[in-house]
């Protein structure tokens, strides 16, 4: 297997795993546990947690259904992005180990998603078969 290859493989790995998890904590969210969660957000000082509660689930569900695809990765994957920053310095704030509560689950995953944006989503994902714009296949001009 070629280097390529190899990259494309990690990245469909990662993608997928991180993907998985989204969905399972967004759809959490969205299907049954949006009230219990406005609550916390508003214990928390997080002004419109109902708006937030809605941004947040649709944000890890959606997120994570992208990640899982690999396609339109550097900008929806954005306030997945932003979301996990927040959970780190605000939910998880003070505290890093995840058995005191603290931000190393969250800002794990916060810091993957940034990197799978700077790196895209390699070509085992779904963006391969979309037309690109101003690109030709080969990747040059025109």
């Amino acid at each position: 297997m070629t280097t390529n290859r190899l990259v494309d493989l990690g990245l469909l790995l990662i993608r997928v795993m991180v993907g998985v998890v989204f969905v399972y904590h967004g759809q959490g969210k969205l299907f049954g546990g949006l009230e219990g969660f406005a609550g916390a957000l508003q214990s928390m000082g997080v002004p419109a947690p109902q708006l937030a509660a809605w941004v947040v689930a649709l944000s890890e569900f959606g997120g994570g259904l992208v990640l899982i695809a690999g396609v339109a990765f550097r900008y929806a994957l954005w306030p997945l992005f932003i979301t996990m920053m927040v959970a780190s310095f605000k939910a998880h704030a003070g505290r890093f180990s995840l058995q005191d509560g603290g931000m190393e689950f969250a800002l794990t995953l916060g810091v993957v998603v940034l990197g799978l944006i700077l790196t895209g989503p390699g070509g085992l994902s779904l963006e391969r078969f979309l037309p690109r714009r101003g690109k030709r296949r080969g990747g040059g001009p025109g």
